[in-house]
């Protein structure tokens, strides 16, 4: 305990005193979570013909990879209805407009995104709202929506509608919501947010009495009986994704604070905002420290040197009770770039938060709230991370607890004249299970002469699922070596496959 409290305060003081530029080492990892949420809720899609909205996805999806990300949090169910073809729920108004209508011309948003994200080699990951079943500003609900069909399974708070999270046949509706996503899309992961029981308003209370009678287990407290509801939620969800694909992902993106000290003295952080424990009645490190979740993205929205939730503290916090679980900061590209750096108050503080992060052993990414933020190049954020910060590719961190074992490596590899110029050539590796089988590949470049480091990122030309990629033939004057490694389905890689090629 002694030797983390040193740390953290060795931190704290290089931070506020300046520390010196990141080595180009820990500055460009080859193995980071570089993920943008692309919420729907918010409307920005609204209104947008089939044809538009593709557009506006396959522009922003352009800017993403070109500033480095690798995955994709696209929100497909913002309260209990689809961007995606469903038989459960309706079709979602954020989508059409009337909730329940079909796009027209018909597509598919999930099943597109997952092409147009695993075409640029990122992940996709499918978020969902679990218990929102309507928003405040949602004013008709579809025939076929839950609420419609069960009123009696929700309850109303503060112009909203949430499934009650202490009834049993909610969990299981919602887990089969989500089974029926991974057994038909070929996604990534599962994300769900910080929406569990709602956020508190004032003059608002949760109707749960009769709930809490008949379920409570012999659970006296009443927050106690939440809490538990929450985590057998949780706990079947991962449990319904593994079943079905024991590769896709579940990641969870919870409020910033777990515990202010003032209500745990022993384990909360120094902070005075909402609680996650207390307020929301989830108890997020039980997750993470059960392994029932595979990720998790707190959501530290604040700036360094909050009055009540400083970015800083919390980063120290969650990278010291949150590490079991790989552990990604969830990042406000406006309020990073609008907020001035304390040592520096002419530049943002960007470069603090991101050196922050490298400092600390247990977060292992980034997801930046909101994608579209970063693809308008907000205050230069989108450039500053191409041009600097995820200036090199990086590959998704490792998850030894699902799967350690790396595929065998490509074959054949060769360099074929086409009508489209030169081009190398592979051949998928053998497998027996999904663990074997490669779904990506890594292509490197080096020199003659040159040592043959893959680990080093910057000699990384492309992430692809192609079997082939072209290269950049000039004259045929200079001798290369190219390699490729394999990758399955959780970024294990395989050993080097090799070819020199003359360009």
């Amino acid at each position: 305990m002694k030797r983390l409290m040193m740390i953290a305060t060795l931190l704290a003081t290089m931070l506020l005193a300046g520390a010196p530029q990141l080595s180009a080492a820990s500055l460009h990892s080859k193995r980071e979570f570089r993920g943008a949420w692309i919420q729907t809720v918010n409307g920005q899609f609204s209104g947008m013909s089939t044809a538009a909205m593709q557009q506006t996805l396959r522009q922003q999806l352009d800017e993403l990879q070109r500033d480095g990300v690798n995955a994709i949090i696209f929100q497909v169910r913002p309260e209990c209805d689809a961007l995606y073809e469903s038989k459960i729920e309706p079709w979602s108004r954020f989508l059409t407009g009337v909730q329940g209508k079909a796009p027209m011309p018909y597509w598919d948003p999930l099943k597109w995104m997952i092409n147009q994200c695993h075409r640029r080699g990122m992940e996709l990951h499918a978020w969902i709202n679990p218990y929102r079943a309507k928003t405040a500003g949602t004013t008709a609900l579809a025939r076929n929506h839950v609420a419609s069909l069960y009123p009696n399974r929700v309850f109303s708070y503060n112009g909203q509608l949430i499934l009650n999270p202490g009834l049993p046949e909610n969990r299981e509706y919602i887990c089969r919501v989500v089974d029926d996503i991974v057994s038909r899309y070929d996604v990534d992961g599962i994300h769900i947010d910080d929406y569990f029981y709602p956020y508190p308003a004032a003059g608002q209370t949760i109707a749960d009495d009769k709930e809490f009678m008949r379920y409570n287990g012999g659970i006296a407290n009443k927050n106690d009986w939440r809490r538990n509801n929450v985590n057998a939620f949780v706990q079947r969800l991962g449990q319904t994704i593994k079943d079905r694909k024991p590769w896709v992902k579940f990641g969870v993106s919870p409020f910033g604070i777990y515990r202010n000290k003032k209500s745990d003295p022993i384990n909360g952080s120094a902070t005075s905002g909402l609680q996650n424990y207390d307020d929301l009645y989830a108890d997020v490190l039980l997750w993470v420290n059960n392994g029932w979740v595979d990720y998790c993205v707190p959501q530290l929205y604040w700036k360094i040197g909050h009055p009540s939730a400083d970015y800083q503290t919390l980063a120290i916090w969650w990278n010291k009770y949150a590490g079991n679980r790989p552990l990604y900061i969830g990042e406000s590209v406006e309020r990073t770039v609008k907020e001035p750096d304390l040592n520096n108050p002419k530049t943002n503080q960007m470069e603090a938060k991101f050196k922050l992060r490298r400092m600390l052993p247990n977060v292992q990414g980034a997801v930046l709230w909101y994608a579209k933020a970063v693809a308008d190049n907000m205050g230069n954020y989108g450039s500053t991370l191409r041009n600097y910060y995820w200036k090199t590719p990086a590959l998704q961190p490792l998850m030894p607890f699902i799967d350690h074992k790396r595929p065998k490596k490509p074959r054949h590899l060769e360099a074929v004249w086409t009508s489209d110029g030169l081009v190398l050539f592979w051949e998928e590796p053998k497998g027996k299970k999904w663990g074997d089988f490669a779904q990506k590949y890594v292509v490197y470049r080096f020199a003659m002469g040159e040592d043959v480091d893959i680990d080093n990122p910057a000699k990384i030309v492309a992430v692809t699922h192609d079997k082939w990629i072209k290269l950049p033939y000039d004259k045929g004057q200079v001798r290369y070596r190219y390699v490729v490694t394999a990758l399955d389905r959780m970024s294990n890689e395989s050993r080097k496959a090799r070819k020199k090629v003359w360009l």
